[in-house]
């Protein structure tokens, strides 16, 4: 179907287009977007720099801004979303000017991620991919239009190039900013449908390797501004003592010594805790120190043992008397696993990790009577507004967002917990905005963990060793049912975001996926690749237990299942050759693990050695083949699996999070054990895009193949040690290599 960027009913006068919030220049404006996108107008002109419109403002001296609807938290959004309208409308990349879009759902909403504000899912570039590249082409073609009046012209004979338009046949050619000042709005509107869009022939920017970040300079030369660099005037600053155990409250608060201290300036009892507000940072961590709290002891999370959970979660998933959500069924896969000639039945388990962001969760907030602003880095700014609107009791609309730069964010960084402590504290302080910044002990201990879970993966094979049945059930808490709530009744009960991933492309007769929920108290949330970064580590793991049992070799055995699958069997060879599949390596092994999350397809071969005496696996190289669909940054899409595997390194060997009793054990990094630097394997990427394919997310993809990855190649190095559970503490290794 051919999809058409329609202008709405909304008049717009020739001035209201023509002129800008800084003078004269042109400001894109578009209406509804049959099956994309919510209508899009004329963005509120905003005091300061912080100045956007709609989607594309193009000004008297030719520059072109252009609004960025997901925020940038090191993935490369803020250059990625504008490129896509930059190539369509022919802007000089070198004129661009990038700005981070206000709170406005209704505007600026993601068409592929529920309609809402939000920047997680690895979803940014998947959902607003179709909506900004109709974008650029409707300003490309009112810049047309309008420069065939100043011509007189017809449309047909012009072109454009970056930043102008040209007349071929007589050599004339306008700037844009010459038809910002002195064009006229073409009446009707043209309409820019999907034959509208360039030709990927025709790309000058999208898919080269010339294009750079856009938030790298800054964070190069120290300008680039965080939730945690935030400076007003007259702020003070707030720190929160919170319950030790998630959902209790003080019972009694001793603040004498806390108010004592100098600089001071209020004690604020809250529901989950004690604040404080002071003049210095020193202040209030000194206050928060001397604080002596008697807190309830009535939360249910006491009874949060996450050791003792894991075994009933492993338990439960084991019990076929207990049944749980489909998430997918193909045949009757319990059938035919009753009369395989083999199963394998396996299982696999997850502890929590926490997200420990470089930048730790914090917030500045100003409560002025009913009116808020707020200056976060949250990856949720709609939702920041209704977190920040029900704190003081008053409308969204009257919430102010002013997003900056985030230093990580993982999922983490939508909560609303750093929201409600700094608009809590600003309305205490009425009048003076308030910063808050975590420490990194209540960055760890108070997170929202990703979800315990076990997994127990049924496999019946033929006398052959083919394939017959496959039995995948998840136990879990979800993340669903406490952050969308509506959502996972709709569901029937099924949280997508805990089972993603368990649904692969590998060729199966017969596949039934169940999802069991548990609900034991502690909040989890969404965590990098969330799901799938445990579901495939169980999946790619049983396909080399299946390879073995076969008497097969892993890659060959992933290209049968994919025998339908091209691009699923480009990124697998190509990673096998560019590790040398079949080279004998000594005192190391290899291991392949692949996905097909997010709708692009990764492969990674892990090259690892082992000491038999401690247990430590290291990591020393680590090969990835990613096909993205469309690669509209080589560059950026080699960054972001870098950062995958890195990350995937990490939180496969070392990453814990240990509940006892309702409270955290671990506090900072040196119990929380993250990846170190001489720890990282050298990784080497390549990108082997599909044209005419989707563009597929990048963001998440590159985690989930690295953990598997590393489990495979421990098998085949000490053949057939399987590891299933992560993280593959040295212990759990000599566990597995003793029994």
């Amino acid at each position: 179907m051919d999809r058409t960027f329609q202008t709405g009913s909304r008049a717009l006068s020739r001035r209201s287009f023509l002129v800008t919030a800084g003078g004269l220049g042109v400001a894109v404006a578009f209406g509804s977007l049959p099956d994309l996108a919510h209508g899009a107008a004329i963005a509120r002109a905003a005091e300061g720099a912080f100045r956007p419109n709609a989607w594309v403002t193009v000004a008297a001296d030719g520059s072109v801004t252009i609004v960025s609807p997901a925020v940038e938290m090191g993935q490369g959004i803020m250059t990625t979303l504008p490129l896509l309208i930059a190539e369509e409308m022919d802007a000089d990349w070198d004129r661009v000017r990038i700005v981070q879009a206000p709170s406005d759902a209704e505007t600026y909403g993601n068409p592929g991620f529920y309609g809402i504000q939000l920047t997680g899912g690895s979803a940014s570039t998947r959902g607003y991919h179709g909506l900004l590249r109709l974008a650029g082409a409707q300003t490309r073609m009112v810049l047309l239009a309008a420069a065939a009046g100043m011509l007189d012209v017809p449309v047909s004979e012009l072109a454009t190039e970056p930043n102008r338009v040209v007349h071929p046949a007589s050599g004339r050619a306008l700037d844009y900013g010459e038809i910002a000042v002195n064009g006229t709005l073409p009446d009707p509107l043209p309409q820019a449908g999907e034959a509208d869009l360039k030709p990927s022939d025709s790309w000058r920017y999208v898919g080269k390797r010339t294009v750079r970040r856009v938030d790298v300079p800054s964070k190069v030369d120290g300008t680039a501004i965080f939730g945690i660099d935030v400076q007003l005037p007259d702020m003070l600053y707030g720190a929160v003592l919170r319950a030790p155990v998630q959902g209790e409250r003080p019972d009694a608060i001793d603040d004498a010594e806390a108010r004592g201290v100098p600089g001071v300036t209020h004690i604020v009892p809250l529901p989950y805790g004690v604040g404080i507000i002071g003049e210095t940072v020193e202040a209030t961590r000194r206050a928060k120190e001397l604080l002596k709290v008697a807190w309830s002891t009535g939360s249910r999370v006491r009874d949060y043992t996450s050791r003792r959970l894991l075994d009933e979660y492993r338990a439960i998933g084991r019990d076929p008397a207990r049944q749980g959500v489909p998430a997918h069924a193909a045949g009757d896969a319990q059938a035919a696993i009753s009369g395989a000639a083999t199963v394998i039945d396996v299982d696999y388990m997850s502890d929590h990790v926490a997200h420990a962001a470089m930048e730790p969760m914090n917030a500045t907030a100003l409560v002025t009577g009913d009116t808020v602003e707020i200056w976060a880095p949250t990856q949720g700014p709609t939702g920041t507004q209704g977190f920040a609107a029900d704190v003081v009791g008053t409308t969204p609309e009257k919430v102010k967002v002013n997003t900056t730069l985030l230093g990580g964010g993982f999922g983490r960084k939508a909560e609303r917990d750093f929201i409600t402590d700094a608009v809590s504290l600003a309305k205490a302080a009425e009048g003076r905005p308030v910063k808050v910044v975590w420490s990194r002990e209540d960055d760890i201990r108070h997170d929202k963990f990703r979800p315990l879970e076990a997994q127990n993966v049924r496999v019946g094979l033929d006398a052959d060793g083919r394939i017959v049945g496959w039995s995948h059930r998840i136990v879990a808490d979800s993340v669903f049912a406490r952050t969308r709530p509506e959502l996972f009744e709709r569901k029937g009960g099924h949280d997508d975001v805990v089972t993603e991933g368990a649904d692969f492309n590998y060729k199966v007769p017969a596949h039934r996926i169940e999802y069991l929920r548990q609900d034991s108290g502690l909040d989890i949330g969404f965590w990098f690749a969330v799901g799938v970064g445990y579901t495939r580590f169980a999946i790619e793991g049983v396909i080399d237990e299946i390879a073995a049992a076969r008497g097969v070799d892993p890659v060959a055995l992933r290209l049968e299942l994919l025998e339908d699958q091209p691009r699923a069997r480009k990124v697998i060879e190509t990673v096998a050759r560019m590790a040398e599949w079949d080279r004998k390596r000594e005192g190391r092994g290899i291991g392949l693990a692949y996905s097909d999350a997010f709708d692009s397809h990764c492969a990674q071969v892990a090259e690892v050695s082992l000491d038999r005496e401690t247990g430590r696996i290291r990591v020393h190289r680590v090969w990835c083949a990613i096909d993205p669909g469309v690669a509209i940054q080589p560059l950026h899409i080699e960054a972001m699996m870098i950062v995958g595997i890195t990350n995937g390194t990490g939180h496969a060997l070392f990453e814990r999070i240990n509940v006892v009793e309702g409270e955290v054990e671990e506090s900072n990094f040196d119990t929380y054990r993250v990846i170190r630097m001489s720890e990282a394997p050298e990784i080497e990427v390549a990108v082997v895009p599909t044209p005419g394919s989707p563009v597929g997310g990048i963001g998440q993809a590159g985690l989930p193949p690295t953990g598997p990855a590393i489990a495979n190649a421990v098998a085949r190095l000490t053949g057939g040690v399987r590891l299933r559970h992560y993280p593959f503490l040295p212990e759990r290794v000599l566990a597995a290599l003793g029994g």
